[in-house]
């Protein structure tokens, strides 16, 4: 597809809501509203089906820095979308690339375009090996769109053209009434998880340092080990209680709480409850907090558990954000686990609960048969 074209691409918003794309700058547009988020510094790759280009799965990856990884990004995205679409039984007809970042220090918005036209390349190339061509390929920056597939024949302008006005397309129309809201960029979303900085960060560290000499060694004892457990669960019920009544006082839960949630949190406490969460068993516990106003509240302690994961520490915030995606997507919030598991997945690649929740949640998988298993294992216990 080309600027010269004018392919149909449908979208449903929900059942009754469905919306046309028509073009580059339809599908420029909407991009935010099928991720639900602002997709800055990232590669997606967008499913299409059937002869009117039905949007299916998305996969965003970020953007990788070294030029010479990009042939290997590229043939596992476009496996990755052949092969997820495979295993539902809707193996995508085409797809749609979008590349969207914003310009390096010193470099104009075209600049970057045209640094990135190797990328668009090869994204297209690997997707059209597994028989899924692409239609559009698209790069975005700010408030303005190329297309990769414009023919140079005058159809469109060297310096890009201007996406819509934000709130103003068919498509933020028909998001605001099917409910879709964008929830601002990948980076303000990713933010809510960043470790805290100094001066907080030296105190929790030393903290850390402390928690660790008092709870390692009874961690890998025997018979010690089941008393820290008890001891982890007891602290995290605790520290519960009290998000709940900060919420029940406090109202809605956006970034704008988070400050507000980490001072109800010590540096002990803390690194003692992260140290905790560690122990495999002790986590698979913490994550029966999974539905209603209980999961709300564990979100949010788990968010702030992540954010206390400083310097050499950083990598034990995988089990506090692996407990905050089973948490979103255990509640419907498959945009707030994705963004969860991939910060997980990026400090501890190997961490199994995460992978196969990222998967699941992926796949498009019901949470509830691990709901309904955990329920089990809860009620077993209190029994």
């Amino acid at each position: 597809m080309t600027h010269h074209t004018d392919s149909v691409r449908e979208v449903a918003l929900a059942s009754d809501t469905r919306v046309t794309l028509r073009g580059p700058a339809d599908l420029a547009d909407a991009l935010p509203y099928l991720l639900g988020f602002e997709p800055d510094d990232s590669i997606v790759l967008v499913a299409l089906h059937g002869p009117r280009g039905r949007v299916g799965g998305r996969i965003r990856t970020g953007i990788p820095g070294d030029p010479e990884s990009w042939e290997e990004t590229a043939r596992q995205l476009a496996a990755c979308l052949a092969e997820s679409g495979g295993r539902a039984g809707v193996k995508p007809d085409a797809a749609v690339v979008y590349l969207c970042q914003g310009a390096a220090e010193g470099e104009s918005d075209k600049e970057a375009m045209e640094r990135l036209r190797p990328l668009a390349q090869r994204l297209r190339t690997a997707c059209g090996a597994l028989d899924v061509p692409v239609y559009e390929a698209l790069f975005l920056s700010k408030d303005r769109y190329w297309s990769y597939c414009c023919p140079g024949t005058g159809c469109c302008s060297g310096e890009g053209d201007e996406l819509p006005r934000a709130g103003t397309s068919a498509m933020a129309a028909a998001a605001t009434y099917a409910g879709i809201r964008v929830r601002g960029s990948l980076r303000e979303l990713e933010r809510r998880f960043a470790p805290l900085g100094q001066p907080e960060a030296a105190r929790q560290a030393r903290a850390f340092d402390a928690a660790a000499v008092a709870l390692v060694p009874r961690m890998l004892g025997g018979t010690d080990a089941l008393t820290v457990r008890g001891e982890t669960m007891e602290l995290a019920e605790r520290l519960l209680t009290r998000f709940r009544r900060a919420a029940l006082s406090g109202g809605r839960d956006d970034a704008s709480t988070d400050t507000s949630d980490d001072a109800l949190l010590t540096c002990e406490e803390a690194a003692r409850l992260v140290l905790g969460l560690q122990d495999r068993l002790t986590r698979d516990r913490a994550a029966e907090w999974m539905e209603g106003a209980e999961a709300e509240v564990a979100l949010r302690l788990w968010r702030a558990l992540a954010r206390r994961c400083v310097a050499a520490y950083e990598a034990h915030a995988a089990a506090p954000l692996t407990l905050a995606g089973w948490v979103s997507w255990s509640t419907g919030d498959e945009l707030g686990a994705r963004v969860a598991l991939g910060k997980a997945l990026e400090i501890e690649p190997e961490y199994v609960f995460a992978r196969l929740l990222h998967q699941a949640c992926n796949e498009g998988l019901d949470p509830e048969p691990l709901r309904r298993c955990m329920r089990q294992q809860r009620a077993a216990r209190e029994h």
